[in-house]
């Protein structure tokens, strides 16, 4: 009965188009549909549903691992309709999943709306190439459209580490090995550390959750591989704080240094409900050129964000600044661009002052500088 029930559960989601699914004691299964969550009209949860409902999906080690840890996450396929990423709790002593589908079809970057300039940082031989956001906001879904391009594009050896491996990489032009956390390695730190012997010239990481696999991701960037991890902060400058604030007092000037030299690009991503339905992604994008580097190296990261307005002809901008070109182009509703924004008063200030029907110029915030000498360059590897 559980699992015939888990079917039909999670073919509702695929029919409907949601993200997750979350089952729960007490109510019926709800859907996140569109970014709103929707009860299904079905029978309310007893903590025997979940429980069979658990033990239709999970896997023997990872039931052991609810039993011991309280918890435990995985992912597995569903036919030929895509996979599942699982989180398995316990909450009032029952337990409760939350099911998101990650989609069989790996998106393009125009489907995704990433700035042009990706494409060619992907070709890049080596560096760091940050994405990060709040969880929910498609950090794997870009990871994995990147990860694609190479794959599709050019001959590498591409390993990634996650915790579980969401999207499945298929061998294209590049070869790639896909490790999971607890299943083929015990940790990130330990993965990292083994895998320059592996001849990579691309590294995922699924998160850089920890000093030790920071310190390996730099290192590795530094010695001559493109590396690609995830971060759950906001904003560029939040996000190259938050690097160098893992580090210890003695070592931050050090991993300034290093950070200015390896770091390639920060892209910083939200998800809203787009109107009149469906999801879009808003960016901060920053490109490491030679002038965000030497803030970087001299602690003057708080000066950050009017680089990136200088930097619009690099496809540069502000998380704000895009909220409000899709608030604009009503494709996001006020409500939405002020919760996502970075500074919530400015923003509704600024819609305020657009619904009262005032001239915007006064609020633009782009600077446009047109000196090119801070033109970062561009290395290309032999594709």
């Amino acid at each position: 009965m559980a699992s015939l029930h888990i079917d039909r559960l999670l073919e509702t989601v695929i029919k409907q188009g949601a993200s997750d699914l979350h089952l729960t004691v007490g109510i019926p299964p709800v859907i996140r549909l569109h970014g709103r969550m929707r009860q299904l009209e079905t029978k309310t949860l007893t903590a025997e549903d979940t429980t069979g409902l658990m033990k239709a999906i999970t896997p023997e080690r990872c039931q052991q691992e609810i039993q011991e840890e309280g918890g435990t996450d995985f992912g597995f396929a569903f036919g030929e309709h895509g996979r599942f990423r699982v989180s398995v709790f316990r909450q009032k002593g029952n337990l409760a999943l939350v099911l998101r589908l990650i989609p069989s079809r790996l998106l393009s970057f125009e489907e995704i709306g990433l700035p042009k300039i990706v494409a060619s940082l992907c070709r890049r031989p080596r560096g760091l190439f940050l994405v990060t956001g709040p969880t929910g906001s498609g950090k794997t879904t870009t990871l994995a459209s990147m990860v694609d391009f190479i794959n599709s594009s050019f001959d590498r050896h591409i390993v990634t580490v996650e915790d579980p491996v969401e999207y499945y990489h298929s061998h294209k032009k590049s070869v790639v090995n896909q490790r999971e956390v607890g299943v083929d390695v015990p940790s990130f730190s330990e993965a990292l550390r083994r895998v320059l012997r592996q001849d990579p010239d691309v590294i995922l990481v699924g998160e850089l959750r920890d000093l030790e696999t920071i310190e390996a991701a730099v290192t590795a960037a530094e010695t001559g591989h493109l590396v690609f991890g995830t971060l759950h902060t906001t904003g560029c400058q939040g996000t190259v704080n938050r690097i160098i604030d893992a580090f210890p007092q003695n070592q931050q000037d050090q991993i300034r240094v290093q950070l200015s030299v390896t770091l390639i690009a920060v892209l910083s991503q939200a998800l809203c409900p787009k109107l009149p339905k469906g999801m879009v992604a808003a960016y901060e994008f920053m490109l490491a050129t030679p002038a965000i580097a030497n803030l970087i190296r001299e602690n003057k990261v708080y000066r950050m964000d009017s680089s990136i307005q200088t930097g619009k002809k690099f496809g540069m901008r502000l998380l704000d600044d895009h909220l409000w070109e899709l608030f604009s182009a009503n494709k996001i509703s006020a409500e939405e661009a002020v919760d996502k924004s970075r500074r919530p008063g400015e923003m509704q200030d600024k819609i305020d002052a657009h619904n009262r029907g005032m001239d915007m110029s006064e609020f633009d915030s782009g600077t446009g500088s047109d000196d090119d000498d801070d033109l970062p360059d561009v290395p290309r590897a032999n594709s």
